[in-house]
């Protein structure tokens, strides 16, 4: 399941530059997750970077994007192979 950025954001900007695919970007108001790029670190870290990172706990699960651990391992994959 990819992750989503709420409203509580501060936007500190500690978590966009932990994103190894380039999943965070700043939005208009707080920073945002493009769903199609986040693994959730899957392929590159054990847990989500921008998780660990955050220091008022905004970036849980995104209920509108459920994958499984394979699914996430396998969009790692055609993300890798369209960066290569």
């Amino acid at each position: 399941m990819a992750l989503i950025i709420t409203d509580e954001c501060i936007n500190c900007d500690v978590c966009e530059p932990e994103c190894p695919n380039s999943a965070i970007y700043e939005g208009e108001e707080i920073y945002e997750i493009d769903p199609n790029l986040c693994t959730e670190c899957v392929g590159h870290y054990d847990e989500p970077q921008c998780q660990q990172v955050c220091p008022v706990d905004c970036i849980p699960h995104d209920p509108n994007h459920v994958e499984t651990n394979d699914q996430l391992q396998e969009k790692y994959e055609r993300i890798i192979a369209a960066s290569a």
